[in-house]
């Protein structure tokens, strides 16, 4: 358990500084910064383009490390700082011109989502590494969950105060640099206790040549890849999408200011209900199951807020409770299928690419990261909002639009996604017995 705790900081490392970066950067960037809404939300999708590129090299790149330290660990040790350097940078609003600004804000938030990429792929890379027996990773995957979704309650509730603290002691461009710098250091402190607390055991007994186009051989054999893939950008969609227009949904839209904080922290806290549940659902009813109930749950609680009236607090509130309940339970379980996309890949292609396919799945789920800044500015600009003024009819349609159909319409998708997995635990249990007598083959110098 200790070592679990120790692996579970790193993500609730990540979480710190990646939900800030979520929640809140499109409002800093609208409300703070001056940016417009069209401008920023078409930044974060050319972002994800450049993620493209950079997720799959360094996956490559990871898969071809080797260390006194281990294959993955490294990076942990050393991107820590500039983790948390870049993305203070992009709470801070120097004095530039229009254009200016447009242009800091790319190079900064560019240069985060490539730091965030060298620790995050490498990162979830060394589940598998730490152990291979399913019903542990399944364990760590829980913990792990727990303390990203710990996280997420620090940012939701603290965020806004310490804006607000230092923003009235200082002013607001400064109280919200001042609130990242806080997080960041906090964030790379547990990098480095997530570094010192873990231990690389599995090591991959075959040692092929790795390159770059065993990307697309995975893509063209591992099909459970595939559709965890498309189930990733679905689900930290719709999650980054509510998140990012939950702020402008309980500002405008219910008038409420002072609601803020709760309604984020109410996307966070139902995980340290349902989480713990997520090992023995998984035993009891199966993976499919589990994952189509949360996410039909999911879709009741994000489309209801298109009926219920922005004055009744209470049923927006617990609608965003049973959001979350379906949600978090989907979001953390997809986490314990990324090693069995692992395993199947060896299988069918020979080769162990742990750092390889969390760099594809890391793309994936920064693409719906992506979501939350791109659908929700897109969608406010196209319905005529203005940062910091009375919003019309029309732009209070868009926000409500974007904080319920849109999020219902992608749950539904990943619904019928994740349905087209098959690898069961039976499945998975032939090719990991398969592996084991290709080790021992290859160990006596017979494969």
């Amino acid at each position: 358990m200790g070592e679990k705790i120790g692996y579970a900081s790193g993500d609730l490392a990540s979480n710190l500084i990646y939900q800030t970066i979520s929640i809140y950067l499109l409002f800093f960037y609208t409300n703070i910064y001056g940016l417009s809404a069209g401008a920023a939300g078409t930044m974060f999708l050319v972002v994800r383009i450049i993620d493209a590129i950079s997720d799959p090299i360094v996956g490559t790149l990871v898969d071809k490390t080797n260390t006194r330290f281990g294959r993955f660990r490294p990076y942990l040790l050393y991107g820590a700082i500039p983790f948390a350097g870049l993305a203070l940078l992009c709470f801070t609003t120097p004095d530039f011109s229009e254009n200016g600004k447009l242009i800091y804000a790319y190079i900064t938030y560019t240069g985060l989502s490539v730091i965030y990429t060298f620790i995050n792929v490498p990162y979830g890379a060394l589940t598998p590494a730490i152990t291979n027996n399913n019903t542990e990773i399944v364990s760590m995957t829980s913990v792990r969950m727990i303390f990203a979704n710990l996280g997420g309650v620090i940012v939701a509730y603290f965020v806004p105060f310490l804006s607000e603290y230092f923003g009235e002691i200082t002013n607001p461009s400064r109280g919200w640099q001042l609130t990242m710098g806080t997080i960041g250091i906090v964030g790379a402190l547990l990098l480095l206790f997530c570094f010192f607390s873990t231990k690389e055991r599995i090591k991959p007994v075959n040692e092929e040549k790795i390159s770059f186009t065993d990307l697309f051989e995975q893509f063209k054999k591992n099909r459970p890849l595939v559709i965890l893939s498309i189930f990733f950008v679905l689900i930290f969609g719709v999650n980054s999408i509510s998140n990012s227009i939950g702020i402008y949904y309980v500002t405008y839209n219910m008038d409420r200011t002072d609601l803020v904080k709760w309604y984020t922290v109410l996307g966070s806290i139902p995980a340290f209900l349902c989480i713990p549940l997520i090992p023995i659902l998984n035993k009891k009813i199966g993976k499919k199951a589990l994952l189509n109930y949360s996410l039909l749950l999911s879709i009741l609680g994000t489309f209801s807020l298109l009926l219920i009236p922005p004055n009744m607090v209470a049923l927006i509130l617990i609608s965003r409770i049973v959001t979350a309940l379906g949600t978090l339970t989907a979001g953390a379980f997809m986490w314990a299928l990324i090693p069995e996309t692992i395993e199947y890949g060896e299988y069918v292609t020979g080769k162990r690419l742990s750092g390889l396919i969390y760099a594809i799945i890391g793309f994936f789920f920064k693409c719906g990261m992506a979501l939350g800044g791109a659908v929700p500015g897109l969608v406010l600009a196209q319905f005529g909002y203005t940062a910091n003024q009375i919003q019309t009819p029309a732009a209070l349609l868009g926000i409500l639009i974007t904080t319920s159909v849109i999020p219902a319409i992608i749950l539904l998708l990943a619904l019928i996604n994740i349905n087209f997995y098959k690898l069961d635990d039976k499945k998975l249990a032939e090719i990991t017995d398969t592996l084991k007598k290709r080790a021992s083959l290859k160990t006596k110098g017979g494969y």
